[in-house]
């Protein structure tokens, strides 16, 4: 097969061969050319499911291909679809376990086939209809908004004629955008360069997570070092995981980018330069404002370990003024303003049952309606106490703590606001473990929380979003199939498979040294 005959197919088919055969040979510090691989294996399948049971959007000329009618109308079509999804996803979770298991003593030689892992893994993710969450037509809508003048702070998609067509999700219809300024910027520009089509807007808004995911890891990987900490291992816990694979790029969302320019921000904070710094996490607030909380580290950064507390609040107010004054100049640029300040006063309403907030204030609820109390109202009293007490411990961590830790400290920080608050969606996540891993993430009950969270947000969307025509018959409803299919892949690995069963059941080799924070 000639790259000249076949195109740029040919180009990108030589070029993934060169990356496999530059791997070293397999030994005990380098890893399976098979977990690798079966990663591949598992984003392939994806892509094929994600044809039957992903969202198109009405107006998608894919709708009538004779292909993708069969795959998303015929029984048949529809229940493979669903496996292949399913299977791959679970594949991809045991290739990025197998992947950490074969590269365990983080020597010299892991780096490559880290990066290797991420381009095969996440390239073919690129060309999946969109699969565990449809918002990126929603940046489709919002960008149709601002080419036409309107003001998503102000106004929500259901403006827009035709609207519903184009895939949008219909608890957007009336929703303000909780996207900073620089974001909107991003989706009017998609949406002029392509006519807003949906298929084409789709293809860029990953061209984009694509530069976020390739931020987070150059990113994460310098600033790992600059810890003490090994650079390939932090990136292999937080962009080599299947979770940021599907949620940044078969999802689209913009949390890469977001996380991307937060990531450098700190670094070049830690660096000394703190004017890139800013700017770098002020980009990250313009791209999703809930990263304001990476401002007051920054400071911190700045004024150094031995900073007095004055300087600590000229350094703080420094930086808020700079980012302020930056936020100001760009509030011209059509005419946005500060309405994205609303996304961090005025969140999401409601709950989620699965967190622990939720999980607490049903069971509260249900206590107090036994008695005779108005458990409802109770329940949302404690919702809304505990999202306090996070946010509390986020300010207790930018008042105090080891200076010596500021990075650290900042993970932490923004951990407790995501696992306190009332509704924590699974790319939420992502938001905090890149601080965590940069600075050590050991292997015991700390790396295995981990592992559990990725499982389970992995296993939890493979049926939470299937998009399946009413009409359709299968063997079993779509979200057991593919539930059934989940939890029976994740008991072989736990139970049966004799490789990833080592993680539940054996303690891990005495390496916790070269893992354990030094930030």
């Amino acid at each position: 097969m000639s790259a000249t005959r076949f195109g740029l197919l040919g180009r990108v088919l030589e070029w993934l061969r060169s990356l496999w055969t530059a791997l070293p040979p397999v030994g005990v510090n380098q890893p399976s050319h098979w977990a690798l691989g079966q990663g591949f294996v598992g984003s392939l399948l994806m892509v094929y499911g994600s044809f039957g049971v992903g969202r198109l959007a009405d107006v998608s000329p894919l709708t009538r291909s004779p292909f993708f009618i069969a795959l998303r109308t015929e029984s048949w079509g529809v229940t493979s679809c669903i496996l292949a999804l399913v299977v791959g996803a679970m594949l991809l979770t045991r290739s990025w376990l197998r992947l950490g298991q074969r590269l365990r003593y983080w020597g010299s030689g892991t780096v490559r086939p880290v990066a290797v892992a991420i381009v095969l893994w996440g390239l073919p993710l690129a060309f999946t209809v969109p699969i565990y969450s449809r918002d990126v037509y929603a940046y489709v809508g919002q960008g149709r908004l601002m080419a036409a003048g309107l003001n998503p702070y102000t106004t929500g998609i259901s403006a827009l004629n035709n609207w519903l067509e184009l895939g949008t999700d219909p608890s957007w219809a009336s929703t303000r955008t909780p996207y900073g300024p620089y974001f909107l910027w991003l989706e009017r520009w998609v949406v002029q360069l392509t006519g807003g089509q949906p298929d084409t807007s789709v293809l860029l808004f990953r061209v984009l997570a694509l530069a976020g995911v390739a931020l987070c890891a150059f990113y994460g990987f310098k600033l790992a070092r600059l810890h003490g900490v090994d650079g390939a291992r932090a990136v292999w816990l937080t962009v080599a995981n299947p979770l940021f694979l599907i949620s940044c790029i078969a999802s689209a969302h913009n949390e890469a980018l977001m996380i991307g320019f937060a990531v450098a921000g700190v670094y070049y904070a830690a660096r000394g330069n703190w004017f890139l710094g800013i700017v770098l996490a002020t980009a990250s607030i313009g791209i999703k404002p809930i990263t304001a909380v990476v401002l007051p580290f920054v400071g911190l950064l700045w004024a150094g370990p031995r900073a007095t507390w004055l300087r600590k609040f000229l350094c703080w107010a420094a930086t808020g003024l700079v980012s302020l004054g930056l936020f100001a100049a760009s509030s011209l640029v059509y005419g946005l303003g500060f309405g994205w300040v609303n996304a961090i006063v005025d969140p999401t309403p409601g709950f989620i049952a699965y967190t622990p907030s939720g999980f607490a204030s049903n069971v509260i609820a249900w206590l107090g309606s036994t008695v005779g109390l108005d458990g409802g109202s109770i329940a949302e009293v404690f919702r809304t106490v505990l999202k306090w007490i996070g946010v509390g411990l986020a300010v207790l961590l930018i008042l105090r703590g080891d200076n010596n830790k500021v990075v650290r400290r900042l993970g932490l920080a923004f951990m407790f606001i995501v696992v306190l608050g009332p509704i924590i969606q699974p790319w939420y996540v992502l938001w905090f473990i890149p601080f965590l891993a940069v600075t050590g993430i050991r292997d015991n009950w700390e790396i295995r929380l981990w592992y559990l969270t990725v499982v389970f947000f992995v296993v939890f969307g493979a049926q939470d979003q299937l998009y399946v025509f009413g009409f359709v018959n299968t063997p079993l409803a779509p979200e057991a199939i593919a539930g059934i299919t989940a939890v029976a892949f994740l008991a072989y690995l736990v139970l049966i498979d004799p490789k990833t069963r080592r993680i539940v059941f054996e303690r891990p080799a005495g390496r916790q040294n070269l893992a354990a924070r030094s930030s």
